[in-house]
């Protein structure tokens, strides 16, 4: 075991991730990750080491995040084995209008965050269960919250506001946009392995259960398709995505709904889940025969394309596009209808390099390359919870 540890923790509505990186003369080294699958009830503790090889595998039942900490609690030399740990890292959704970048966590900060709840319902108070649970059982040990809103804080005005009054933006209803962790990331990337491409115009598409899509102009968010809050943008495993709000209007005063009844409906009944019947689960769907399960697919891609037409026309063009996340990595049919799509734009995709899993996507004399870049957002959250530790 490395003799100073940093862990990383990823709560989810229903699971708890988590990372720990073995820290050395300021130099980070992922030691081993895992999750707390299904939260709320029977599930499974996961922890694999850095080279992905399993190290342990139990059935496990927890009522709520603390009883998922409890359960990381029982493993020797794991991620809250107390020796050499020196703090620990959040990722948390949702910031608002104030908290821009990564903060160690004191008790106003921690209300700040709690207050923003409603703007996150799925995942801010998940990560604020596990913020005081942590402070209650370490508290002496130090604790940042990094804010997937943090790095898209730069947008021009024209990206940043709604068509509504001034009033309201100053109350913090604005396009924040989501996963930035993720992006940050994916930038940093660019810049180490594509120098010649990171200047540029990059439409990055991270596609998951949850998904976005970013415009990076020289390695910064410029524009996002998330906005208020992870609902907007592209239709997700049980988001809708973009919604006309008379929408909600109507099933209010048509069906008689409550705000709880809306919320419900709009974060879990939605998305590729209620447009197919069928699953959230985009790789249930692409072996699907069922025609609804087809359309999903189908409506999923086609915006998936319009998105990246529509953010390159917010950076007067693009240089190149690059897939993320979840299906963004693992699913060459999804890359490849996307891609065919985009093909107007200059995008010609090599099948063979595509099914292969190569890095590059398109071809040699394709007028714009696409590529796969995986993601890493809890190395972001590490390097930024050990600078702040540090300057403590």
């Amino acid at each position: 075991m490395q003799d100073h540890r940093l862990c990383v923790l990823n709560a989810g509505s229903s699971s708890l991730k988590f990372a720990v990186y073995g820290v050395a003369n300021g130099a980070l080294r992922r030691w081993q990750s895992g999750e707390v699958e299904q939260v709320g009830g029977k599930g499974r503790l996961l922890v694999s080491a850095a080279d992905g090889k399993p190290m342990h595998d139990q059935v496990v039942s927890t009522a709520d995040h603390a009883a998922a900490l409890d359960a990381l609690a029982t493993l020797r030399d794991g991620p809250l084995d107390e020796r050499g740990l020196i703090g620990f890292g959040h990722r948390v959704v949702h910031g608002g209008p104030d908290l821009a970048a990564p903060v160690l966590v004191d008790a106003p900060t921690l209300a700040r965050i709690e207050a923003l709840e409603p703007l996150a319902p799925l995942h801010n108070p998940p990560a604020v269960a596990v913020l005081k649970a942590l402070a209650a059982r370490f508290p002496k040990l130090p604790q940042v919250a990094c804010f997937d809103t943090a790095f898209h804080r730069g947008h021009p005005a024209v990206a940043d506001r709604f068509a509504i009054p001034d009033a309201l933006y100053q109350e913090g209803v604005r396009r924040y946009g989501f996963h930035g962790l993720s992006y940050e990331y994916i930038a940093g990337a660019l810049a180490e392995q594509l120098p010649k491409i990171a200047p540029g115009r990059v439409v990055v598409a991270h596609l998951g259960s949850g998904a976005s899509m970013c415009a990076l102009a020289g390695g910064r968010s410029v524009d996002s398709s998330m906005t208020f809050t992870a609902l907007d943008g592209l239709p997700m495993g049980t988001r809708p995505g973009s919604l006309d709000a008379g929408v909600i209007l109507w099933l209010q005063q048509q069906k008689g709904w409550d705000v709880d009844r809306v919320e419900h409906f709009l974060y879990n009944e939605c998305g590729l889940k209620g447009l197919s019947g069928v699953s959230n689960d985009m790789r249930t769907l692409l072996a699907s025969e069922a025609p609804l399960a087809r359309l999903a697919v189908e409506h999923f891609i086609y915006h998936v394309a319009r998105t990246a037409a529509a953010l390159a026309a917010s950076m007067n063009g693009i240089d190149a596009l690059v897939f993320t996340a979840g299906i963004g990595e693992h699913s060459p049919e999804i890359r490849a209808r996307v891609l065919q799509r985009l093909h107007w734009l200059g995008f010609s995709l090599d099948e063979t390099a595509n099914w292969a899993g190569a890095a590059l996507l398109t071809q040699a004399d394709s007028k714009r390359p696409a590529y796969v870049i995986p993601t890493d957002e809890e190395v972001v959250i590490a390097r930024h919870t050990l600078a702040l530790i540090g300057s403590a």
